[in-house]
């Protein structure tokens, strides 16, 4: 059966990736999200927005916020792909995301991403502005594709 990308509304991909995905919850925003569909269901959703890290943000940088599919074969990379002709089309210049170092970012560099390095998870909480953490600190990689 042949997987085809196909239109997706924020909600509908929040839903199904707190349905899929193995260790996150659906992001609260985004700006744009797209889908794979195999013809009779949905089997992958990409969820892109604005750079959580707040030194990437410089309003040329988009980030893949989330990605969740069925383990469909190849969806993880096509999905990847559509978003970064999807952000190309409205503008953007790099499209980065981050995995868990044990996730081995195949589909990633499937779809053409360069491992940029390590970055380890810093706390929200700050003295300034105490917060209660909701994920798990964990070192992970930054990956990124640049026009």
């Amino acid at each position: 059966m042949t997987v085809e990308v196909v239109p997706m509304t924020l909600r509908e991909a929040r839903a199904y990736v707190t349905a899929e995905h193995r260790h996150h919850k659906a992001p609260v925003g985004g700006l744009f999200a797209i889908g794979a569909s195999n013809g009779e269901a949905v089997v992958g959703v990409v969820i892109v927005g604005r750079p959580v890290a707040r030194l990437a943000d410089n309003g040329w940088t988009v980030e893949v916020t989330r990605l969740a599919s069925d383990g469909t074969r190849n969806v993880c990379s096509m999905l990847y792909r559509a978003a970064w002709r999807a952000a190309r089309a409205m503008g953007y210049r790099k499209l980065i995301t981050y995995t868990l170092q044990t996730e081995p970012g195949t589909s990633l560099r499937a779809a053409g991403f360069t491992l940029v390095g390590e970055v380890t998870k810093r706390s929200w909480n700050t003295p300034s502005r105490p917060r209660v953490d909701q994920d798990e600190r964990k070192p992970r990689f930054r990956w990124e594709l640049v026009a």
